[in-house]
């Protein structure tokens, strides 16, 4: 039996050199490393402790890497390899995935450590009235996307990593005429000038 809600996680593996790139050269290849397994802990944790229905973790690169066995000791249901050309198909293979086993699935970046159970709320209150709801980014992206159906035009033309992301897919959901909702705007932690952001919420739990 379906469950109501599936919370899905992306990350990469944590290789030296591949992850948080645009940190360097503030960070070292291993510094900004450290980054990344940091930030994928603390959403993992996030999204355990909303308690809002299972975790996946979906892994570009190594599913076996130590980070994402620690995940799975702390809850975390399952990991699964990302599979598709960009991410705008990765992202659809995940949501086409997890809809077989929950009637809405809620995918989130490791980026984002704003995060908390009080927005994953808002989300899965969005999908009682909407089709698909999207939490964006400062940077014009999106850290959040939930929908309880995904059409595979969704993701058309869109640029990944541009500052135009949301404002495509946006338009692509109302030329499909899908019925969406826009969650409050948060940041990424993604270049030198929004570590003091992490550094400040990463305080708020110590």
């Amino acid at each position: 039996m379906a469950v109501e809600y599936l919370l899905q996680q992306f990350a990469r593996a944590p290789v030296p050199g591949q992850v948080k790139t645009r940190m360097q050269p503030h960070l070292s290849e291993d510094e900004a490393c450290d980054l990344h397994r940091e930030l994928v802990s603390w959403c993992c944790a996030r999204l355990l402790e909303a308690d809002r229905g299972p975790v996946e973790l979906w892994v570009a690169g190594d599913t076996a890497d130590a980070l994402f066995q620690r995940c799975i000791e702390q809850g975390v249901t399952a990991v699964y390899p990302q599979c598709g050309a960009d991410l705008g198909d990765r992202m659809l293979q995940a949501l086409r995935s997890g809809l077989t086993r929950a009637d809405n699935v809620i995918l989130v970046g490791s980026d984002c450590p704003a995060l908390n159970a009080a927005y994953l709320a808002q989300a899965a209150a969005a999908l009682k009235q909407s089709e698909l709801v999207l939490g964006p980014a400062e940077d014009g992206g999106f850290v959040l996307i939930g929908a309880s159906a995904i059409d595979a035009r969704l993701f058309d033309g869109v640029e990944w990593g541009s500052a135009e992301v949301l404002a495509t897919v946006a338009g692509n959901l109302e030329a499909l005429g899908i019925p969406w909702s826009k969650l409050p705007t948060l940041p990424d932690i993604d270049r030198p000038e929004d570590l003091p952001l992490w550094d400040a919420v990463r305080s708020l739990r110590i």
